[in-house]
């Protein structure tokens, strides 16, 4: 066999190679591309051209460094395979310069969807204390909607590298602070007793101790003073609901009946005064 003969031979098991290389590469990323966005897609509401285009173009590049390495490897398409090259870095860094944020949003996206930090329905505090509801997951942002009934937009790679508070998370039960202020001369434990009646009265209130706090009899509402303040003494007490909102309806219920309480009991809540010094020079 001549020398030419072997070098075609070399050439058509290039050839070949490169394209079932090539095919096979492209079956398995349309496969996890498919794999990772299946359940994406439902969650994210994602349209379905989008997921078509990304695939689409995934496998075009698949199939351009397939031929570029194929042309690389064949002396009579090296100078074609180099000017694609080229070209193909040049399109490529513009492509990836002008859409690098809205990539980095699809892909926050799917990590949110993945790892599920928060859900849609789930009640979540923003660094900026923004609090909310989630309404939507979508390819590119997070719809909150606030206690205004505002739509906070927030993009996708912002939430995603940023601390929030999901209140949500795993149906915990939510903590209420409620905080009433007395006066120097008021009678604490009353106080503290009144405040316990109160929230124990409360229809919204769950049980959240644990088994040893239930044998040691620990009561379910603890009332403790928190602070000395310039003009009442800060009283709070931790009542426990079912969930975010149960909680903040429990607070604002509270805050009234305790001082409809007061009121009637003749425990003062005090309001700041000064008192003014005139000395006579």
């Amino acid at each position: 066999m001549g020398h030419g003969a072997m070098n075609l031979m070399e050439e058509a098991i290039w050839i070949g190679g490169a394209i079932i290389i090539t095919f096979f590469a492209v079956k398995t990323s349309s496969w996890l591309l498919r794999r990772a966005f299946k359940r994406a897609a439902v969650k994210m509401k994602m349209d379905p051209t989008n997921y078509s285009f990304l695939k689409n173009t995934i496998n075009f590049f698949v199939v351009v460094i397939g031929a570029l390495f194929l042309f690389n490897k064949i002396p009579e398409f090296k100078a074609i395979g180099k000017t694609m090259l080229a070209g193909a870095a040049i399109l490529t860094a513009a492509i990836g310069f002008a859409a690098q944020q809205s990539v980095a949003n699809i892909i926050s996206g799917i990590f949110i969807i993945l790892f599920k930090p928060f859900r849609v329905g789930d009640t979540v505090i923003l660094p900026d204390t923004n609090r909310g509801t989630v309404e939507d997951i979508t390819l590119r942002h997070t719809i909150i909607r606030d206690p205004e009934n505002r739509s906070i937009i927030v993009p996708n790679t912002t939430i995603n590298s940023s601390t929030i508070i999901n209140s949500t998370f795993a149906d915990q039960p939510v903590c209420a602070f409620v905080e009433v202020g007395i006066g120097y001369s008021a009678d604490i434990d009353k106080a503290i007793n009144l405040i316990r009646e109160e929230a124990m009265q409360h229809p919204l209130l769950v049980d959240n101790r644990t088994k040893e706090q239930k044998e040691a009899d620990a009561p379910i509402v603890n009332v403790r003073v928190l602070e000395l303040g310039d003009s009442a003494i800060k009283l709070r007490a931790w009542a426990w609901a079912s969930n975010t909102g149960n909680a903040f309806v429990m607070k604002c219920d509270l805050l009234k009946s305790v001082k409809e309480r007061f009121d009637k009991e003749g425990v003062d809540i005090p309001y700041p005064t000064r008192n003014i010094l005139i000395k006579n020079q």
